[in-house]
């Protein structure tokens, strides 16, 4: 049986709007993308928010780290789009009801935010959304925390290593994928690779059948994989 890889916009739309703005979310959303892959972190008030880095000194007109920050104080810094730093609310309202899917990224590897896991999950429960979410993370216990919480949910690893029997670690940390950086044969678990931007390395992942390639280049993915 022939399996249609997925195609996820890595943090939006890169390579036509600002990296995780509501601006590219939208314009994919209205392009007919799968998914979107997004990353959050919360800032001082425990409010979370959308942005890669643990600081905003890249992405937006300002400098700190974004736990440093209450968050109507971020607000006052802009992308380059002119756009503020997005609240994960703004993103769950932009796709609610709409056929979409989420891999919502807990940016805990480097910095963890205390309840990220509690006050994200109560978030994505009050959303009306198509799809379930799927919560990556490159920190386990992130993972973990929110299994405890909510058991009900998807969970994957994000890792650039290879997996010494996937199957078996997915089994045993309750794990519904893993994110890899790489192409890796495995049976029964959901495999979503990154950042992929080439054409034929999107052939060789549609043609493996992977769950879901994540792309800085949606459109360019979806015309390769019409093409396969």
């Amino acid at each position: 049986m022939t399996v249609k890889s997925l195609i996820y916009g890595h943090r939006g739309v890169p390579v036509k709007f600002p990296e995780n703005s509501l601006a590219g979310f939208a314009y994919a959303i209205s392009q007919g993308i799968d998914g979107l892959e997004f990353d959050v972190h919360l800032t001082k008030d425990q409010v979370p928010v959308i942005m890669h880095d643990e600081t905003i000194d890249r992405t937006t007109n300002g400098q700190g780290e974004i736990a440093a920050y209450r968050y109507q104080e971020l607000r006052q810094f802009r992308l380059t789009n002119g756009e503020p730093v997005p609240a994960l609310a703004e993103l769950l309202q932009l796709v609610s009801g709409e056929p979409v899917r989420l891999n919502l990224e807990f940016k805990t590897d480097r910095h963890y935010y205390q309840g990220i896991e509690r006050i994200v999950l109560r978030l994505v429960h009050q959303t009306d959304l198509v799809y379930p979410v799927v919560f990556s993370s490159f920190n386990l216990r992130s993972l973990e925390r929110g299994y405890r919480i909510d058991a009900n949910q998807k969970y994957a690893f994000l890792s650039a290593a290879r997996i010494g029997d996937p199957e078996g670690f997915c089994a045993a940390e309750h794990l519904e994928g893993l994110h890899l950086e790489h192409y890796q044969a495995m049976r029964h678990v959901s495999e979503r690779v990154w950042t992929v931007d080439d054409p034929d390395a999107m052939r060789q992942l549609f043609d493996h059948q992977v769950s879901a390639v994540i792309t800085n280049n949606f459109e360019l993915a979806q015309d390769v994989r019409a093409e396969v």
